[in-house]
């Protein structure tokens, strides 16, 4: 597969971009994981004309994430156009246009998913974008806004004429939201589209190594990309690559590893931001892990890590837990038969 000028291997495998969760330390991790490529958190375009700095920073990435890829989102065809000039100025290897945001305070406003329902406007604002900038530009959108109206079939046309370089389907409605399953077989259908010819990538619930050949197997993607799975569980991607390439499951990571990434992240967080931003910031990653999963009467721990205010007082319930369940964790971990070595 390729976008532009950018060559990937069979079965690319994307890190989704994903708002307060796709900052620099976590692409990085997922990089190391065999992640092909990564996106950074959406990025408002009347924001970063506005040169809004915690908006520009979002901006700031790294030699060792590419390729990388930034993504912007907004209502307006000039606003947009400025903000993919001043996003090629940053030197990413693509600019994505998000389509596909489902919340309120976006989408309401007419921007991310919103726009499924003013497609001239989307078309209009994606073909400004692409005569504005000279790096590839990308587009991720929905199935539609609700059940009565999945357009993707014809949007993907639509999209792909306007000149993007690839697409991606997130296979939910706006109206979805996260809920019920994705529909791949309208993702499968745009890719079976003689018309199409850049290429799709697809998205949603890819949680499992297993998913993640299904849909490479079933739909024929030519890419997929990894979002919630990714949360507290970075490894995904040398998970779904084993198994992809040899077609096993990896042998279970040790648990000790396992905290000692979190560790990690928190320490990359903390110096992404400061020691209290920093915590808040993690603690998403936190709460999602499969680290602690099925561990007995741990509620009132999970909560006190995510009260902890200090990296002092997380790591020593860090500590903790490996004291008093590291023996219980390791089996668990062996179970579920899922892990992958660092």
């Amino acid at each position: 597969m390729k976008i532009g000028s950018i060559d990937f291997d069979k079965y690319p495998v994307f890190l989704a971009p994903m708002e307060d969760v796709t900052d620099p330390a976590f692409r990085l991790m997922c990089k190391r994981f065999g992640a092909d490529m990564v996106y950074t958190e959406f990025v408002s375009a009347d924001a970063l004309i506005r040169d809004i700095q915690a908006t520009t920073r979002k901006l700031s990435t790294h030699e060792e994430e590419r390729p990388v890829a930034i993504q912007i989102y907004g209502k307006e065809v000039e606003p947009m156009v400025e903000a993919a000039k001043i996003v090629e100025a940053a030197h990413p290897d693509i600019l994505d246009i998000n389509f596909g945001c489902p919340v309120k305070k976006v989408a309401s406003k007419g921007a991310g998913a919103g726009m499924l329902r003013n497609i001239p406007k989307m078309l209009e604002i994606t073909r400004a974008v692409v005569d504005a900038v000279k790096i590839p530009v990308t587009v991720k959108t929905r199935l539609g806004w609700d059940d009565s109206n999945k357009i993707i079939v014809e949007l993907a046309e639509q999209l792909q004429d306007c000149g993007i370089q690839a697409l991606t389907i997130h296979g939910r409605t706006r109206a979805q939201m996260y809920t019920g399953d994705a529909d791949w077989t309208l993702i499968g259908a745009v890719k079976d589209n003689p018309r199409m010819h850049i290429p799709i990538i697809g998205n949603g619930d890819i949680t499992s190594p297993e998913k993640a050949k299904e849909c490479f197997d079933k739909y024929g993607v030519d890419a997929i990309m990894v979002g919630r799975g990714a949360i507290g569980h970075p490894w995904i991607f040398k998970e779904i690559k084993h198994y992809l390439e040899c077609g096993e499951i990896m042998p279970p990571m040790p648990f000790h590893d396992m905290m000692d990434i979190l560790r990690q992240q928190v320490n990359d967080s903390i110096s992404w931001l400061d020691e209290r931003r920093g915590i808040i910031h993690i603690r998403r990653q936190i709460a999602k892990t499969t680290v602690f999963k099925g561990l007995p009467n741990f509620k009132d721990l999970r909560v006190a890590m995510l009260r902890a205010e200090t990296a002092e007082h997380l790591f020593s319930l860090f500590d903790e837990v490996e004291r008093n369940y590291g023996d219980c964790c390791q089996r668990i971990v062996l179970s579920s038969g899922n892990g992958a070595e660092l």
